[in-house]
């Protein structure tokens, strides 16, 4: 089915896999400082925290960029903000490669983070404007998965390149496949028009949404979750199981694969439900199971095939939730505020992915990852308790 917009662009699933296949190669880009946390201690010689600091100053690139981005997209459209910002995450890919200290590499982490910040502001107002009625659940599960193979491929691209050749190749490699998409998205898709003027988010009408501000909350607790999850699952089990970097690779690209099907599931399952209500629902029992398998990973001591099951199930409850995650804040805001909302959402993950991963990885060093788990737990319980507040206010 072809349903005109409005807006200009055309409502049909061709349209939402073109941005899905946005998602992937940004993404693709942006995750290659999490595939590469192994390779990148070795190469500079840093401690675990420090290795947190590295994230961290890639995730204030992308924090700072959020709300400039969410303006652009709503005053401007979104199609022209995706195209600059892939070509931007390209060139960024290549910076940190070629970054000669660590100070410098934190300044080029920092870059690549702002260059991503075009991504969730564009992408979600994309898929709002592209899904056909009644599917924007499954069309934002699908759009979600970008994100997961996206970091699925660069676990695997980085370290598979760097067990092999210099490690700087990866980073190339991850480059020119985004700026090639870049061309071809730019001929591809169409593009819902924008308001002609970049100003700020209405936030006044935002803070008026308390649904919307519960939400936010849970958000930077889930990012809390994710983004440290994200940063230390190899170097976990490189340390602790046994594994080498390209095991923990694998390990950490198997739990975007998973990520990618809770995504879709949920999604799907969201749309059946429906509404705002319904994407709450839906998260909330994702994050009550990433709960118990924190739980697990905090309390026994594993070999790699447990290891691997409880990371696929992480990836199926808390990789799998931001999809829906999107969908409900999506319901709570006017279609013209996307831009900002996404903005403001994905500020609160990023701020939660600030302030844990140096946090998590100060534990490991202090206690080991048993309590470092233990604080991924209480996080992700806290996420549930406000999204059961989100589902019972809409």
């Amino acid at each position: 089915m072809v349903v005109a917009t409005d807006a200009g662009a055309t409502r049909n699933w061709t349209s939402v896999a073109t941005v899905a296949g946005w998602q992937t190669a940004a993404s693709l880009c942006y995750y290659t400082v999490f595939a590469a946390t192994g390779i990148i201690r070795e190469e500079f010689g840093l401690s675990e925290s420090l290795v947190g600091v590295f994230l961290t100053a890639a995730l204030l690139g992308y924090t700072l960029g959020l709300f400039p981005s969410g303006a652009a997209v709503d005053g401007f459209g979104e199609k022209r903000t995706m195209v600059v910002g892939l070509a931007a995450l390209a060139v960024a890919a290549v910076g940190v490669s070629l970054a000669p200290s660590y100070g410098l590499l934190l300044g080029a982490g920092g870059l690549l983070g702002a260059a991503y910040s075009t991504a969730m502001p564009a992408s979600n107002r994309a898929i709002v404007a592209s899904s056909p009625p009644g599917r924007q659940g499954l069309a934002m599960g699908l759009k979600q998965v970008g994100v997961t193979a996206g970091s699925g491929v660069a676990s695997v691209l980085v370290t598979g390149i760097a067990a092999v050749a210099a490690w700087q190749l990866g980073f190339w490699v991850v480059a020119a496949l985004a700026g090639g998409y870049a061309l071809g998205f730019l001929a591809l898709y169409d593009g819902s028009r924008g308001t002609g003027e970049l100003s700020l988010p209405d936030l006044d009408g935002l803070r008026a949404n308390r649904p919307f501000l519960l939400l936010v909350a849970a958000g930077l607790f889930v990012g809390a979750s994710i983004f440290s999850m994200l940063g230390y699952t190899v170097l976990y089990v490189e340390d602790v199981v046994g594994g080498s970097a390209a095991v923990g690779g694998a390990v950490l690209a198997l739990t975007q694969v998973t990520g990618s099907v809770g995504r879709i599931g949920a999604g799907s399952l969201a749309d059946r439900l429906g509404g705002a209500r319904g994407a709450a629902t839906v998260a909330l029992g994702q994050m009550a199971l990433a709960v118990v398998l924190f739980g697990a990973l905090a309390t026994g001591d594993w070999s790699l095939p447990v290891v691997a099951v409880l990371f696929v199930g992480l990836g199926l409850s808390i990789h799998g939730s931001t999809g829906v995650f999107y969908s409900c804040l999506s319901a709570l805001v006017d279609d013209d505020d996307i831009g900002g909302a996404t903005a403001g959402g994905q500020t609160a993950i990023n701020v939660g992915g600030l302030l844990t991963p140096p946090l998590f990885g100060l534990l490991v060093e202090t206690g080991g990852y048993d309590l470092a788990w233990g604080l991924l737990g209480a996080t992700t319980l806290a996420a549930t308790v406000l999204l059961g507040t989100v589902r019972l206010r809409t």
